[in-house]
Order: C-alpha cells, then sequence, then structure tokens
C-alpha cells in the first residue's frame, strides 16, 4: 500500500501521506500542503476521498477527513480567455468553503500548561519565529496558541518573496539579517525551504517610477546591496521573454531570493520544540484577561497564566488586542494569488512591476505563481477568490510576457494583508497595556522580514538592547504629530 499512488497529477504516494501523519499533520488540509495532493489539475477530484479514507484509518483528526476547500477555478483556464473576459465588477465572488473546516471540530487531546512566561497567539511566521528564538535564549515556558493550523493564514498564502530592495535604510538593514537566515536554514533547521537568489526586477512605465527606483538603487548601494539600474535593452539581457514595451527602466539586484513558505514555517515551529517551547493548534483564544499574577488566556480547552502575551496573529491581531483593552489600528486588506500550470524552466528572476503591483516567478515545480493587489473596500477579513481578480491578472501578466496566452491557471488563493496607517509595522510593548506585545501591521511582508524581526523582539522581551525598529514602529506613534517616511517598495 505504501508505494501505491494517490495522486496522479503530483505523484504523491500513500507513504507520502502516511509519513505526514506520523509527523503530527492530522488534518486534510495539512496533509495537502505537506505533500502536494489535490494541487493539480484534477484538484483533488480523484485523491481527496482516498488520502481522507487514510486520515480516518491511521487516526488523524475525527474531522480532519472533511473535504478540503477547493481552489478556483473549476477547470484550467487560459490566460487568454480571462484576460478577454468582459466586465465581472458586478458578478458575484468565487467562494471558498464556508466555514474553513479546519476551523471547527474536535478539540486536540491533552490538557493545556497551567502557566506560561510567554502566551504567543498566532501560528504564522511571526509567532513561530518569535517562539524558536525565544526558546533559544533561554525563555523556556513559551506557548504558541493558534485557532487553525500551521500554514493556515497569511503565512502560508504568500509569494515567498525576500528581497533587499526598499526606500528605507531600516527594512534594507533588516532584511539583510532576514536574507542571512533564511540562506542558513536548511542548514541550521534541517529544513529544506527551496530557497533561490534569482534575484529581483522591479520595472518601471513612467519617470516617477523611474524616480523611485533610483533612489531605491542609490540607498541599497550605500547600504551594500548590489542593485543596479537597467534599460530596457538591459532587461532583456536578464529575462529575454519579457515584452519591455512601454518600460523605461528597471531595477536589478541578483541576490534577491524566492523561497516555498510552507516549510519555512514547519521548520520555525519543530525548531521551537525542541528548544522547549510548545504549539498548541486548533486551540483559539476566547478571552484575555488581565489579574493578579498574569494573563489569563482563556480557551476551549482550558486557561493559561501567561506573564506576557504576544498578539502575533497578523490580520486577526486587532481582536486579540481587544480582548485585553488594547487597540490596534490596523486592519485587512484581500490579496490574491494565482498558479499556472507547470513550465519547463525559464524565469530566473522574481518580475514585478511598480505601478501595477503585479510579480510573478517560477516555482521549483515551473509553475508561474504570482499576485497583483485589486481594490477592495471590503475591511474585514475575506479568503474568497474573485473572477475580477484572475482578469486583472491575466492582463497585466501578458503584458509583461505576451506568449503565456495559451498557459492556463490552475489554481487561485487570498490572504489577507495587515495594513497600517503609515505602511510601517507595529512592533513593542501595548503603551496602555502592560505586558502585551504587539507583533503585527507587516502590510504583506511580514513573512519576509519576521527572521529579522523575531530575533530583535526576542533580544527585547529578554532584557537585551532594543533595535532601532522599537522606535520606528512604536505602538504609540499614531498619537503623536510629525511626518514619517513611507516606504515606496511596498510591493512583491
Amino acid at each position: 500500500m505504501s508505494r501505491t499512488i494517490v495522486c496522479r497529477c503530483e505523484d504523491v504516494t500513500a507513504q507520502d501521506v502516511e509519513k505526514a501523519l506520523a509527523l503530527g499533520h492530522r488534518h486534510l488540509e495539512e496533509v495537502k500542503r505537506y505533500t502536494g495532493f489535490g494541487t493539480g489539475p484534477c484538484e483533488g477530484k480523484e485523491c481527496q476521498s482516498i488520502v481522507a479514507r487514510m486520515i480516518q484509518r491511521l487516526g488523524g483528526r475525527k474531522d480532519g477527513a472533511q473535504p478540503f476547500t477547493a481552489r478556483p477555478p473549476i477547470a484550467p483556464v487560459t490566460l487568454r480567455a480571462l484576460a478577454r473576459h468582459g466586465d465581472v465588477g458586478a458578478l458575484p465572488y468565487v467562494p471558498l468553503a464556508a466555514p474553513e473546516p479546519a476551523l471547527a471540530g474536535e478539540p486536540p487531546k491533552g490538557p493545556l500548561p497551567e502557566r506560561a512566561d510567554v502566551a504567543i497567539v498566532g501560528a504564522g511566521i511571526q509567532g513561530l519565529a518569535l517562539a524558536y528564538e525565544l526558546a533559544r535564549r533561554g525563555c523556556k515556558d513559551v506557548v504558541v496558541l493558534d485557532k487553525a493550523y500551521v500554514n493556515y493564514g497569511a503565512s502560508g498564502r504568500n509569494g515567498g518573496g525576500v528581497r533587499l530592495q526598499w526606500s528605507t535604510e531600516l527594512n534594507i538593514r533588516l532584511m539583510q539579517e532576514s536574507l542571512e537566515i533564511c540562506q542558513g536554514f536548511a542548514t541550521s533547521m534541517g529544513v529544506n525551504v527551496w530557497l533561490r537568489r534569482g534575484g529581483y526586477v522591479f520595472l518601471a512605465r513612467s519617470e516617477v517610477e523611474r524616480a523611485r527606483l533610483e533612489k531605491s538603487a542609490e540607498l541599497g548601494q550605500r547600504c551594500g546591496v548590489p542593485t543596479r539600474l537597467l534599460s530596457p535593452a538591459d532587461v532583456r539581457e536578464v529575462v529575454p521573454e519579457l515584452d519591455v514595451g512601454g518600460v523605461v527602466a528597471a531595477s536589478y539586484n541578483p541576490r534577491d531570493a524566492v523561497i516555498f513558505p510552507w516549510p519555512f514555517l514547519w521548520g520555525y515551529a519543530r525548531g521551537a520544540e525542541r528548544h522547549g517551547a510548545r504549539v498548541h493548534t486548533f486551540t483559539p483564544v476566547t478571552a484575555l484577561r488581565l489579574a493578579p499574577g498574569g494573563f489569563h488566556v482563556e480557551t476551549p480547552r482550558g486557561t493559561i497564566v501567561a506573564e506576557r502575551v504576544v498578539a502575533a496573529a497578523g490580520a486577526w491581531s486587532p481582536t486579540i488586542a481587544r480582548m485585553a483593552g488594547a487597540t490596534l489600528p490596523t486592519w485587512p486588506h484581500r490579496h490574491e494569488i494565482c498558479s499556472t500550470e507547470p513550465l519547463k524552466p525559464w524565469l530566473r528572476p522574481l518580475v514585478a512591476e511598480i505601478g501595477s503591483g503585479l510579480y510573478f516567478s517560477q516555482s521549483m515545480r515551473g509553475e508561474i505563481v504570482g499576485g497583483l493587489t485589486v481594490p477592495d473596500d471590503d475591511r474585514r477579513i475575506n479568503l474568497a477568490s474573485r473572477l475580477i481578480f484572475l482578469r486583472e491578472m491575466a492582463r497585466a501578466l501578458l503584458r509583461v510576457v505576451p506568449r503565456l496566452s495559451e498557459v492556463k491557471v490552475l489554481r487561485q488563493w487570498a490572504g489577507p494583508y495587515d495594513m497600517t496607517p503609515d505602511g510601517h509595522p507595529i512592533v513593542g510593548e501595548a503603551p496602555d497595556c502592560p505586558g502585551l506585545w504587539l507583533c503585527s501591521g507587516f502590510v504583506g511582508h511580514g513573512f519576509m522580514m519576521a527572521p529579522a524581526v523575531a530575533c530583535h523582539v526576542a533580544d527585547a522581551m529578554t532584557g537585551r538592547p532594543r533595535h532601532a525598529l522599537f522606535h520606528a514602529w512604536r505602538p504609540d506613534r499614531f498619537d503623536r504629530s510629525g511626518a514619517r517616511p513611507r516606504e515606496d517598495m511596498d510591493l512583491g
């Protein structure tokens, strides 16, 4: 049975599923992420029931065999057909399954600890990286709580870009640290995150956009980043397949990279646990009260009394802060991504457009993976997919690479960007609630910044010197007057 193919599209065997369950991935969505089954053209039509039966037989969660969330489109569609679609503004959303099956059902077995030094709410990249860094510094009583599974939230729904091209020195310096950690992650954590240093190419289509790239390149060079400006002809030397009509300039840094997000989170989770931290998934925080002895963190599995609490739940963080009587001026913005059928390797760097916000790269499996921010007035967390995104994404992508017109889109998904009034994160102890630490508002860049940010937050929480980010990103800055520099390279 172990070598039997259960997913023909992705060559997933029964042995792969058994390994996923042995490693603790006990829900259908988790097993899907670990093995890749159900992510090919058939979208799980042939393999989903087989894997569900295996989960039931091998002792997975009782609710873990529910059908996983279908990813539109229902059948593969060419980019040309999507780009030619008419007015879709009035069409209804293409919904995902609701409610998400991972957010309901049986609670995990076993009690929670009664006390903790630090309780981190959110098992995304910020929470898991911080748990690892705290535990590595000797803080043993660290607990991570999440209402779903690792990789459910925004950290498991992003494009995996890690870059050094920014318009503020703070971000460049942090990303130099972060990229160094990413570079050594496979060796230090024992998890392959498929890091590819193919670079980033940013395209400018106006003189205003060219000036933004020039400013970023000049600042990067002063910080030791080898970014260089390219003419349209130079761009074709880097990526011959690009149509540079209308492009006035570009910037290119060959040291920028892309990694596969899911194993990055699994690596941090396992690393945190090796150092004594405990990660409890499917454990939502239902109340957070400050009382004698610390914060009472209430969950369906019991209450933990924690000396300090960290709200690191991304777009869900304002809810956690409100439970403790604090306010986070952040809001969610839906960001969508799609993936095509696999192609032979042709695209080494990630390509992005300054004006449209388009970005795309080629995965290790050959898929073209990319995103585009489409205006959305809904300030609720909404993970539904929209046809209008596929149309706008197809039009933008074919403007840059017309040769992709007959390539088919296999699936799309959405995740919430965590937005702030000035475009910068909010990190530090809440001024109106001592003991509550905030680590959110990363405006879509939390994944790439988390390795470095977690190191500095862990330093501050264990009494070490504080990094400059605690002044620039302090939670009370919105109560003070004075202009703050915005980040101009806030995409991809």
